[in-house]
């Protein structure tokens, strides 16, 4: 089979479509992490409690992963393009409220509002990428743009808000979302393609409650886990959305118009993709969560300052995530990952020989080896899952992508997390000067040591510090092991799976969907 011409859907107003499509997904990105800088201000302001203050910054993300489903299936029955712009005009709606908002409850709705809304992007980008684009290599060149706009958010959304904050109250991180959504209000009625929908008949009610009900208790259950352990209520919630999902999952079966098709799954590319890019995001999450508390709780580090050091392996992660899908050009995309895949484990193993003594640069040298191996993996997926599932399942294809890294890194905050704790409880030696009282507290967590390490004089103060980062410090060794061999498994898996796909410019590579037609304008 030849290959598409390349200057098909290659004209600068697809690029330029492209690009309105890259500012509303690192808005969703940034909008996951701009309070946090501001929470000290508004939670004064508003008088929020350590509770309301949890729900104001995790709202938001718990309603994007229970709403992607539903809002990937929504895209297929009547169009991607439509449901996108109505997710942006609600988006611009509920940024004025949240920043205009007199109380924690207004705050917290508008939040919830906002991340209904931020679901109606990740589906229908990806799926409206991939009618723009018909040739495999601009197709997978397209997803590489698309998914440096997303780690270019995870980079710049603390500044952004801290710049804000500098200047203006509060509520003026939350308008970011106004100027960038109101350009895709604009423009997008232009520039983007319409699916004719109709992928699926309408939308089943009793499937839309019953995947809410399974994926928000189970992220919730895995977010409390993460920050207070396994208690009664957590693993309730958790266990109480594997109960519906399984439910979920019966119905879906039984429908002829699923919210859900469960015949992407049989797709060998999509499940191999998805595989993938969950547990890249379960063990990002782990060296992430343990990266950045070692850099504060044992290099004494501030908030700012661990950002910066992070910054260098953060920009070579965005520049490696771009020269995969070039590589993939010639290169089968599953011995890319398999090499990918053996650095970022050479990079984790690196990161447990470093001990509580050794220089930042050391780690940030392991992390830029780690980073830049796993990135393409991230970047890629999208395109093998994108381009092998139906046309008409795009929306649903690409609410799976999501789906599976809002899970990943819901799981792996809470697994590593955990593994970590129990790590530090086993390491930590509490010296015999530690009141009583006192001792408990110190030998539960890492933070609770160095509070109660400040509070002591003398050399039992200094033993339990010491004491403490180097138990700390162990558990993160133990949690690098376990990435390392997950991506190890990883590499082995990547050329099992997916060693059959061809390189994007090879012969064999098929082209993507035609594109819908251009859209008229509305003055015509």
């Amino acid at each position: 089979m030849s290959t598409v011409d390349p200057q098909v859907g290659a004209r600068p107003r697809t690029w330029l479509a492209l690009a309105v499509l890259c500012l509303p997904t690192m808005l969703a990105v940034v909008d996951l992490n701009v309070l946090f800088l501001a929470l000290p201000r508004l939670s004064a302001d508003l008088n929020a409690g350590g509770s309301a203050q949890l729900w104001i910054m995790d709202v938001y993300g718990f309603m994007i992963a229970g709403f992607l489903v539903t809002m990937g299936s929504l895209g297929d029955r009547i169009g991607y393009r439509k449901v996108l712009l109505a997710g942006a005009a609600v988006f611009v709606v509920a940024s004025v409220v949240g920043a205009c908002a007199d109380s924690v409850a207004v705050l917290i709705g508008a939040r919830a509002v906002l991340g209904v809304a931020g679901a109606t992007v990740m589906p229908s980008v990806l799926a409206l990428i991939r009618n723009l684009f018909t040739d495999p290599r601009q197709l997978g060149t397209a997803y590489g743009i698309w998914g440096t706009s997303i780690m270019v958010g995870v980079v710049v959304g603390p500044s952004i808000g801290g710049l804000l904050l500098g200047a203006f109250w509060w509520g003026a991180a939350l308008l970011i979302g106004v100027p960038v959504m109101g350009l895709l209000l604009v423009a997008g009625p232009f520039l983007l393609p319409e699916s004719p929908g109709g992928g699926g008949g309408r939308l089943d009610p009793l499937s839309v409650v019953l995947s809410l009900a399974a994926i928000l208790p189970f992220v919730y259950g895995l977010k409390e886990i993460a920050r207070g352990g396994p208690d009664l209520p957590a693993v309730a919630a958790v266990v109480a959305g594997l109960v519906f999902a399984a439910l979920f999952v019966t119905r879906q079966r039984r429908l002829d118009n699923p919210l859900l098709d469960l015949r992407l799954f049989a797709n060998r590319e999509v499940r191999g993709g998805l595989s993938l890019a969950f547990v890249l995001a379960f063990s990002m999450a782990g060296v992430g969560l343990l990266v950045t508390q070692y850099l504060q709780v044992v290099k004494g580090l501030s908030p700012l300052a661990v950002g910066l050091w992070m910054l260098p392996p953060s920009l070579a992660m965005i520049v490696a995530g771009n020269v995969g899908p070039a590589l993939a050009r010639t290169v089968r995309p599953a011995y890319i990952f398999s090499a990918g895949l053996v650095l970022a484990a050479v990079g984790a193993v690196a990161i447990t020989r470093i001990g509580p003594a050794a220089g930042v640069g050391w780690l940030v040298a392991a992390l830029f080896v780690l980073y830049v191996g796993s990135s393409p993996i991230g970047v890629m997926t999208n395109t093998i899952i994108m381009g092998s599932a139906p046309p008409e399942k795009a929306g649903s294809a690409g609410s799976l992508t999501s789906t599976s890294g809002e899970l990943g890194l819901a799981l792996g905050v809470a697994v590593f997390g955990s593994i970590a704790t129990a790590a530090f409880r086993d390491r930590v030696a509490v010296p015999a000067g530690v009141p009583a009282d006192l001792a408990t507290t110190a030998g539960d967590s890492v933070h609770g040591a160095l509070t109660v390490a400040g509070r002591v004089p003398g050399p039992a103060g200094t033993q339990l510090l010491d004491s403490a980062q180097a138990a700390f410090t162990g558990g993160m060794h133990t949690v690098l092991a376990v990435v390392a061999v997950l991506f190890a498994a990883l590499a082995v898996v990547s050329i099992v799976t997916l060693r059959h796909l061809p390189a994007s410019g090879s012969a064999d590579a098929a082209p993507a969907p035609a594109p819908a037609p251009e859209p008229v304008p509305a003055a015509a």
